[in-house]
């Protein structure tokens, strides 16, 4: 399974007219030069200017200077901001509170992560029964002094004696795993590196684990680009140079792979994976004997088309149960027979059905179901042989984040959450098929002024788009109120109902906060993904537009007073959106976005991401990466919404050169007098495992630069 606040507004905002507004934004100071290279490449007989190329190499001293400046600008920018420091000092009181996480059961135990509120890092804690002391495991907040080494990974043995966790520094994709014994929380020499994009999963007899890992890069390993992924098995113990190689694609170097151990331990089923692409392959490896596993032994090509999704659940004995959307774009379970692996043999369990299939599992002898209507949870129950149990009820509208639990459990926990509805996680018994609050977090604020709505506009070519809306009961639709479109569009990631303790900040500021479901998503299944990439990529910032244009019409705002957002696949739409359609933002956050659409696959990982934008190095995909590709559409002369980019020096996903390059040229281009400013963060990465320290004083700059620019006078608790 995956395991993917009382008081109220004391005054409503003064509402400045667009004048008002945009004088503020006046005073935004002027960046900092940059120096124009005459760098330009040939694309299939087109010239294409690179001028700010020499900002790609993010360890070079100039580059380093040229950060410096720019974060000087920013800094002094934000610094003045009168609303800054109240703006932070509530987010600091809100994300002051206990929080868990989904517990989990090995051998007995429990597992779970928990913060204090503001901890940098959540503490991993054991405890032998639910009723017991619980006791630290592991605590990363013990591995730097500033908080940036957070825990990516964890996976403890079936027989609960040991535990492999992964860390990462700086918010780096790369991971380092060590092997700690869950008895006494002591470390055991283990040191595994050059890893990324892997878990760990044990063998049935606790002495190893599977693992993938990538070459030692040769030189900068910040940018090189990453392949030949391969899966070794770890005998504990041992130093990684002695790592059994299990499987490798030396003739396929952009495919990866990652390990499963069935739960009899008798299969090690290894799922393929070819860059970003939602389809895959599943191959099976017979370890033959759990007590003595054949950890080298070959492996069986069960699926290997790439025609489809394939999502291993579980096993009985040679039958495997798989999740797929082979014939059915909104999902579907199936069980093959490894004696008789011909699809005419398979059998369907659950059929595909009127929404998609989001996540599967088997707990207690029960397929675990989780499946979105309208980008909203719905939880179900079905018998192994098919036969539906019940709906387990939700406490509204909004979605099941994670769910625990193992094939003999007689419980399992999942967390719930929406918008106004703090992450709480809950315990099922399926003996008495009752549902009951296991954690529920205590927040200090009042969500009774506040509603979700969920609206349904139409796209540029008609598509019906779903949309949430949250915002005060009372709202007036004049058109005033400063509204926050934020939204992803990409990667078959859907992007339910979720809480924030930021977003908190900005209903009691006096904002509406709006996240449209877009194509290229999830929520409606692969033909809504499909919809979205390539080619078809347009439809995302179309959907996205359409979703201002829609917020305006209906007097919730008006184009002074939006301001979008969206991070990493979501800061490309923002970056897009701004350059088709400047004239209709107040205001633009795009984080840690892909920007340069035709040299995104040079860098780390960017390579992996061709199965849904295309590259540029094909004469056809070029034409249309040319025509949204953000640092390629800025326009000189042009009055851009006032823009703070966000990144990060240690972003080895979307490497920071694309946020220097974008803002670089952003600056050159604008024509307006409001701000074009790039933050920085220091010793931080693509966003995972950053300090909450970090994470609240980032998201002040953000309100306090979207206050200013927006023409508001928050008046906060």
């Amino acid at each position: 399974m995956r395991t993917r606040h009382a008081l109220l507004l004391l005054a409503f905002l003064a509402r400045p007219p667009l004048a008002q507004a945009q004088s503020a934004a006046a005073a935004a100071p002027a960046p900092p030069p940059t120096r124009a290279s005459e760098q330009v490449d040939d694309y299939h007989g087109r010239q294409v200017a690179d001028p700010f190329r020499w900002l790609e190499d993010t360890d070079a001293p100039e580059t380093a200077a040229w950060v410096s400046a720019q974060n000087a600008v920013t800094f002094a920018y934000l610094a003045a901001i009168p609303e800054r420091e109240a703006i932070r000092k509530r987010l600091t009181q809100l994300w002051n509170y206990e929080r868990y996480s989904t517990p989990f059961r090995r051998a007995g135990r429990y597992f779970y992560f928990r913060n204090d509120g503001l901890q940098s890092q959540s503490v991993l804690y054991t405890q032998p029964a639910l009723d017991a002391p619980p006791a630290v495991l592991l605590d990363p907040n013990t591995m730097s002094a500033d908080g940036t080494v957070a825990l990516s990974m964890t996976a403890v043995s079936h027989d609960g004696r040991y535990l492999a966790y992964g860390t990462s520094a700086s918010g780096s994709d790369w991971q380092e795993f060590r092997v700690r014994a869950v008895a006494d929380g002591e470390d055991l020499d283990d040191h595994l590196r050059w890893i990324k994009f892997s878990g760990a999963s044990w063998t049935r007899d606790g002495k190893g684990f599977f693992y993938s890992r990538y070459p030692e890069p040769r030189n900068a390993a910040l940018t090189e680009s990453n392949r030949n992924q391969t899966l070794y098995y770890h005998r504990i113990g041992t130093p990684q140079s002695e790592d059994v190689l299990a499987f490798a694609q030396p003739d396929r170097p952009e495919r990866g792979v990652g390990a499963q151990v069935t739960d009899d331990g008798r299969y090690a089923i290894l799922g393929i994976w070819q860059g970003s692409a939602t389809k895959n392959g599943l191959y099976v490896m017979d370890l033959a004997d759990s007590a003595k596993p054949r950890v080298g032994a070959p492996v069986v090509r069960l699926l290997d088309g790439f025609d489809a999704q394939y999502s291993f659940l579980g096993n009985d004995g040679p039958v495997l149960y798989v999740q797929t959307d082979l014939d059915a774009p909104r999902g579907r379970i199936v069980a093959i027979d490894l004696r008789r692996p011909d699809r005419s043999a398979w059998r369907e369990i659950v059929p595909e059905g009127k929404d998609v299939i989001t996540s599967a599992g088997i707990i207690a002898n029960t397929l675990v179901l989780e499946y979105l209507h309208d980008a909203r949870s719905v939880l179900q129950l079905v018998r192994l042989d098919g036969t539906p149990l019940r709906e387990i009820p939700l406490p509204s509208v909004g979605t099941v984040g994670s769910i625990s639990g193992e094939r003999t459990d007689r419980e399992m926990f999942y967390s719930f959450t929406s918008y106004l509805f703090p992450t709480t996680i809950y315990r099922y018994d399926f003996a008495s098929a009752a549902a009951t609050v296991f954690r529920a977090p205590k927040i200090d604020f009042d969500t009774g002024p506040y509603l979700t709505e969920q609206v349904f506009f139409r796209s540029r070519d008609g598509t019906r788009v779903p949309m949430f809306i949250t915002r005060r009961r009372d709202l007036e639709r004049d058109g005033s109120a400063p509204t926050y479109l934020t939204a992803y569009g990409g990667f078959n990631i859907s992007t339910p109902p979720a809480f924030s303790v930021s977003n908190l900040v900005w209903l009691e500021m006096g904002g509406i906060l709006a996240m449209p479901n877009l194509r290229g998503g999830g929520e409606y299944g692969e033909e809504w993904h499909q919809a979205g990439m390539l080619g078809r990529k347009q439809n995302v910032f179309d959907d996205f537009i359409a979703a201002a244009e829609y917020l305006i019409a209906e007097g919730y705002t008006s184009p002074a007073k939006l301001a979008i957002a969206g991070g990493s696949n979501g800061g490309l739409l923002v970056g897009a959106a701004m350059t088709q359609r400047p004239e209709l933002f107040g205001a633009a956050l795009p984080a840690v976005g892909v920007m340069d659409m035709l040299r995104y696959h040079k860098f780390t990982i960017g390579w992996a991401w061709v199965p849904e934008y295309g590259s540029a190095d094909s004469a056809a995909q070029f034409e249309y990466l040319m025509r949204y590709s953000p640092l390629h559409n800025l326009k000189p002369g042009t009055d851009y919404p006032a823009t703070m980019v966000t990144t990060a020096d240690h972003d080895d996903r979307v490497v920071p050169g694309h946020s220097f390059k974008f803002a670089a040229a952003l600056q050159a281009a604008n024509a307006g007098r409001r701000p074009a400013l790039i933050r920085i963060e220091s010793k931080a990465g693509h966003g995972a495992g950053k300090p909450t320290a970090k994470i609240i004083e980032e998201q002040a700059d953000r309100w306090a630069f979207l206050s200013r620019n927006l023409g508001m006078r928050p008046v906060l608790p």
